[in-house]
C-alpha cells in the first residue's frame, strides 16, 4: 500500500499473503478526485438478477401508471423501496418465442437478445450479452471485468430442452455468440475470486487440515490495516469497520456451511460451501455482491437464482412440487397460487440485496443511488411460455440517469434490448445495436 501524503488514490490495496482487499471509496479519497472532475461521482454498477418459468403477471402487475400505482402481491416485499425502483411493464423478447425449446430460449436470449441456434453439441451460437458488452468497454477500470453468481448448479453440455445445448439455460451472461460465462454458485470460490485465493491442496487429509487452520483474509492485513487507521478520520475509519465486518461475515458464513456440508457428507473431500438452505444460498452471493460493488472490485454483476426450467422445490413455502411443472398450470387455483408464492418468496430474496444496496454510503449517497439494478425474467405466463409482456423491475438511480419511484407501461411492446441500450448509454457504453434491438426506450429519466 502507498499513500501519497493525506490522501489515498481511488484503487488502493491492502495486499497480504494470498490475498488482496480493495478498500470501499473513502472521503479521503476525495481530494485525490479534485483534479479530475469526470471522477468526482462514484461510479455506476450494473446488475441483473433472473428468475426462471415466468410470472403470475396478475399478481405482478402494479395497478395504476405513472407514481399513482398500488403494488400487488409478488411486488410488495420491494414497496419499502417505492421511490427506488421503476416498474416497466409491456418489453417483449419476440426472438425466443416459437417451437419447442421456449425454455432454452428464454434463457438464451434474456441478455442478448438473439435466437440461439438449435444443437446439443460444441457448435453453440447465441451473442454478447448487455453486461459483457460493459465489461468490455469499462472492465479494465476495475480489478475483475464482471462478476457471474448463481443460486443453482448448472452445466454447459448436452441437451436440456428440445435438442437445445443446456449452456443456454446455465449462463446468462456471454463474452462472445460462442463463450459462455458461467455463473459461480460456490460462495467459497466466489470469495476467492474477489479477495485471493488461499492454500489450496490435493492431498485430502491435508486439505481437511487446512480447512479447519483456514484464517481470515482479514488476519493476513492486521498490520497494514492498522496504519492506515491511524492516517484515517473518524468516518473513514467507521466505513472500513463496517467494510470489514461484512467481510468476516461472509467468512463464517461459508464456513459454517461448509461444516454443516462436511458432517451430511464425510465422503467428500472439500466441502462446496453451499449452504442447503436456498434463502441463506441467496443472501450469500447477494453480500459478495455488494461489497465487490463496495470496493469497486467490480462494476457489472448478473445473478442466476436459478436456472431456466428449473424443477427446484421450495419445502419451506410448504409444499414440495418442483417449480416448473407447476407453472404449466393450466390455470387451476390451486396450482397457480403455488407458483405465485414461489414469485413471492424469490422477490423477498432481491429484497434483501435491495436494502443491503440502500445501507452503504458511497460518494455522495448511497450504493443503491449508484446503482441499475434489474430483476426479471424472460418468460411472462409460464403456462403457455409467454415471451412478451415480461415482468422487469429496475431498482437504482443510476447516478441520477434514472428517476424512479413510477410505473411505466410500453403499448407498442418495444424489445427488452431497447432498455438495455438505454442502460448501457446510462453507463457511458453508447452501443449502436444489441441483439434485435430498434432504438432506446423512452421515459426512464422522466420526472
Amino acid at each position: 500500500m502507498i499513500v501519497v501524503q493525506k490522501h489515498l488514490p481511488r484503487r488502493t490495496f491492502l495486499k497480504g499473503l494470498g490475498t488482496t482487499i480493495a478498500l470501499p471509496m473513502l472521503d479521503a479519497m476525495v481530494p485525490a478526485f479534485a483534479k479530475a472532475a469526470s471522477l468526482n461521482k462514484a461510479p455506476v454498477r450494473l446488475a441483473f438478477g433472473y428468475v426462471p418459468n415466468g410470472i403470475e403477471m396478475k399478481e405482478w402487475t402494479p395497478k395504476g401508471v405513472g407514481k399513482d400505482f398500488e403494488f400487488r402481491r409478488i411486488l410488495k416485499p420491494l414497496e419499502p423501496f417505492r421511490e427506488h425502483l421503476l416498474v416497466l411493464t409491456g418489453l417483449a423478447h419476440r426472438t425466443g418465442a416459437g417451437g419447442a425449446g421456449d425454455h432454452a430460449r428464454a434463457g438464451g436470449n434474456y441478455l442478448t437478445g438473439v435466437r440461439p441456434k438449435r444443437t446439443t453439441g460444441a457448435d453453440i451460437e447465441l451473442g454478447i450479452s448487455v453486461d459483457q458488452v460493459a465489461a468490455q468497454a469499462i472492465g479494465s477500470r476495475t480489478r475483475l471485468r464482471s462478476l457471474e453468481l448463481g443460486c443453482e448448479a448448472t452445466r454447459l453440455v448436452g441437451s436440456c430442452d428440445a435438442g437445445y445445448s443446456c449452456a443456454y439455460q446455465g449462463s446468462l451472461a456471454w463474452s462472445s455468440p460462442s463463450t459462455p460465462m458461467p455463473p459461480e454458485v460456490n460462495p467459497r470460490s466466489a470469495f476467492e475470486r474477489l479477495y485471493g485465493s488461499l492454500e489450496i491442496t490435493l492431498d485430502p487429509r491435508a486439505q481437511a487440515q487446512l480447512d479447519e487452520d483456514r484464517k481470515s483474509v482479514l488476519d493476513y492485513i492486521t498490520e497494514r490495516t492498522q496504519k492506515l487507521l491511524a492516517t484515517l478520520g473518524p468516518s473513514d475509519r467507521r466505513k472500513i469497520d463496517q467494510y470489514f465486518t461484512a467481510i468476516r461475515e461472509i467468512e463464517k458464513r461459508i464456513e459454517r456451511a461448509e461444516g454443516d456440508n462436511r458432517q451430511l457428507s464425510p465422503e467428500i473431500d472439500k466441502p462446496t460451501g453451499i449452504p442447503t438452505d436456498f434463502a441463506d444460498h441467496v443472501r450469500l452471493m447477494h453480500d459478495l455482491l455488494v461489497v465487490a460493488f463496495q470496493a469497486d472490485i467490480t462494476r457489472i454483476a448478473t445473478v442466476l437464482y436459478s436456472r431456466e426450467g428449473s424443477n427446484r422445490a421450495y419445502p419451506v413455502l410448504g409444499f414440495s412440487d418442483g417449480h416448473h411443472p407447476i407453472t404449466h398450470h393450466r390455470y387451476i387455483p390451486d396450482l397457480v397460487e403455488k407458483v405465485t408464492q414461489i414469485n413471492c418468496y424469490h422477490v423477498e430474496q432481491f429484497a434483501y440485496l435491495v436494502k443491503k444496496l440502500k445501507s452503504i454510503e458511497d460518494g455522495d449517497g448511497t450504493l443503491l443511488d449508484h446503482c441499475m439494478v434489474v430483476y426479471g425474467s424472460s418468460l411472462s405466463d409460464g403456462n403457455v411460455h409467454s415471451h412478451e409482456n415480461l415482468p422487469t423491475v429496475m431498482l437504482g438511480r443510476g447516478s441520477g440517469a434514472l428517476k424512479p419511484g413510477r410505473h411505466i407501461v410500453y403499448s407498442d411492446g418495444p424489445p427488452m434490448t431497447n432498455l438495455f441500450l438505454t442502460l448501457l448509454d446510462r453507463m457511458g457504453v453508447p452501443t449502436e445495436k444489441l441483439g434485435d434491438s430498434t432504438g432506446k426506450v423512452q421515459h426512464l429519466a422522466d420526472v
